[in-house]
């Protein structure tokens, strides 16, 4: 390397350069070599942490179209077990009975609105009405039409009493809907209304057990149907109120025509007369007089004296409309056992009703103690309650 120097300098000098100058080019130069050969492994690390830097900086940021290196694959796999790890420390949560939802599905028909959220406060049990579908059971393998209802009772739980809308469940055992129609009557009530189901927005729908949702529902061959009501208590506030009382005082419907109707030979007639403050009573047109009655509310200042002849003659019109009633229900059921089918009598004389009340639980109030057969005055009492 300095021969190639001193060649260099000749060739300078030889261009006229002084023997000085030739000298001082001469100790630069070996000035600068000598310098250079100091630095030389300095520089050569330097080179080598550069490399390395480029090689870290490669692994940091790997090209996208290149395979991934043995040891990245690593490090990633060390991550996702520690993620794995992670994720199979989850929540079990106690699997649904196929039946569970299906009390809550039916339609409490007659609830007041502002009492179907109280209905649903307890986490009711209706285990004994999901065991009565499984083999063995009062409604297995059987077409059964459900509907539902509230019974306001007094019951104890959690240390005090109080009165609670105990929901049931009435199972109607027929291979056909019981009734298409809904009764509509109370005490504030001036006469009975019935009425089509589909005027008041119910129907009979077909229930879906949970195992079987994701099918599709035509395919589907139910044998449980339960009693739905379309109505949504949003609209509610765009009904008149009358409307929406109607709903509240709706009760299932239905109508045996091989059993006498006990309503068909009463000689009750419920009394609303209209004064102010209106007179309510019930006259039994076989032990009582209109103007005996008349004469009690006058001195009891219920009526007013003026009024005793105008309420006189509105209990024997009553008298008149009850007798009436009386007369052509009886003739209704005639006619209607005369045109009736051989297999629509077997039907109507195998059909059962079976109540179901909530089991006893530490959710809900024990309800044991308050249960009745009795299920409207349409229906009248149930074969079996549960």
């Amino acid at each position: 390397m300095r021969k190639g120097t001193k060649r260099k300098a000749r060739e300078v000098g030889g261009k006229g350069k002084s023997k000085e100058e030739d000298t001082t080019t001469l100790e630069q130069t070996a000035t600068t070599e000598e310098g250079t050969n100091k630095n030389e492994p300095a520089q050569i690390q330097s080179a080598a942490e550069q490399s390395e830097s480029v090689q870290e900086n490669h692994k940091e940021e790997p090209n996208k179209n290149d395979k991934a290196e043995p040891s990245k694959v690593v490090k990633r796999q060390a991550k996702r077990a520690k993620i794995a790890k992670h994720e199979t420390e989850t929540e079990y949560f106690p699997e649904k009975r196929n039946l569970e939802d299906l009390w809550q599905e039916v339609f409490p028909v007659g609830t007041e609105w502002d009492q179907i959220d109280m209905v649903y406060q307890y986490k009711w049990n209706f285990s004994n009405l999901e065991d009565a579908f499984e083999e063995g059971g009062e409604l297995h393998g059987k077409k059964v039409y459900l509907f539902g209802c509230t019974e306001p009772q007094l019951v104890f739980f959690q240390g005090q009493s109080k009165v609670t809308c105990i929901p049931v469940v009435v199972a109607v055992v027929s291979p056909f809907p019981p009734s298409d129609k809904i009764g509509i009557n109370s005490v504030q009530r001036e006469a009975e209304e019935i009425l089509p189901m589909k005027q008041m927005k119910m129907d009979w729908v077909p229930y879906i057990p949970l195992e079987k949702r994701e099918s599709q529902v035509e395919r589907l061959k139910s044998q449980i149907f339960i009693l739905r009501c379309t109505q949504r208590r949003a609209g509610l506030k765009h009904l008149k109120l009358e409307r929406v009382k109607k709903f509240e005082y709706c009760l299932p419907y239905f109508y045996q025509p091989f059993a006498e109707d006990e309503f068909e030979q009463s000689t009750i007639v419920q009394i609303l007369f209209p004064t102010e403050p209106p007179v309510f009573c019930e006259f039994d047109w076989e032990f009582d007089e209109p103007e005996e009655m008349a004469d009690k509310f006058i001195e009891s200042e219920e009526l007013s004296a003026d009024k005793k002849d105008e309420f006189v003659e509105f209990v024997k019109e009553k008298v008149k409309e009850g007798k009436k009633s009386n007369r052509e229900a009886r003739e209704a059921r005639k006619k209607a056992i005369q045109e009736m089918s051989e297999e629509a009598k077997a039907a109507f004389q195998s059909m059962k009703f079976y109540k179901f009340y909530p089991v006893t639980s530490p959710d809900a109030p024990d309800v044991s103690q308050v249960k009745s057969p009795f299920i409207n005055r349409y229906y009248g009492k149930a074969h079996k309650v549960f």
